[in-house]
């Protein structure tokens, strides 16, 4: 329970504080633009990821009622939502995933789960990080930036796909593309 702690220190609380100190200079001044960084983690998910997808999720929901919130003060609040990034986060979730489920009943399904991201590393899929940077960028500098950017390998295909499948549909493809069975979940 201490990891997922951490995380929600990092990916929400961290910036719900930060806005909670810029956002009275912001108010003051009439103009602003707070910039947090999601995931396509918190659009979409996959097994074995739920609390890094809860703080992702719940990142995003705090931005949206952000936004209106401060709206009427001049200040905007952008999302942006990475894809696939070639940083080392994938080998770090990896080698967590498997420190905390490599055995046990979800040990063919983090197997399964590392290889698939693994794979993606050796393909080099991931985009550079400059993509993030040039979101943020474009954000800041726009008279009216955009709610959201989905930046990177696969995120906009991502964002599609949830919108437009339901959750079992979702839930299948999600399932397949991490070889996931029922006896991996049982």
């Amino acid at each position: 329970m201490r990891r997922a702690a951490t995380s929600f220190e990092v990916n929400v609380f961290g910036p719900a504080r930060l806005a909670q100190l810029v956002l009275p200079h912001m108010r003051a001044q009439g103009a602003g633009t707070i910039v947090n960084v999601s995931s396509i983690g918190g659009k979409i998910y996959g097994p074995l990821g739920s609390w890094y997808h809860a703080t992702k999720f719940a990142l995003e929901g705090m931005s949206d009622a952000l936004r209106i919130e401060v709206a009427p003060f001049g200040v905007r609040v952008v999302l942006i939502e990475p894809g696939a990034i070639r940083t080392e986060w994938n080998t770090i979730a990896r080698d967590h995933l498997m420190q905390v489920s490599g055995s046990g009943a979800y040990a063919r399904l983090a197997a399964s789960v590392r290889d698939v991201l693994a794979e993606a590393d050796d393909a080099g899929t991931g985009s550079d990080p400059s993509v993030v940077a040039d979101a943020v960028a474009k954000a800041v500098s726009s008279p009216r930036p955009k709610a959201r950017y989905a930046v990177g390998a696969s995120a906009r295909q991502a964002v599609v796909g949830r919108r437009l499948l339901p959750d079992s549909a979702m839930d299948r493809v999600i399932s397949r593309s991490f070889k996931a069975t029922p006896k991996d979940v049982l």
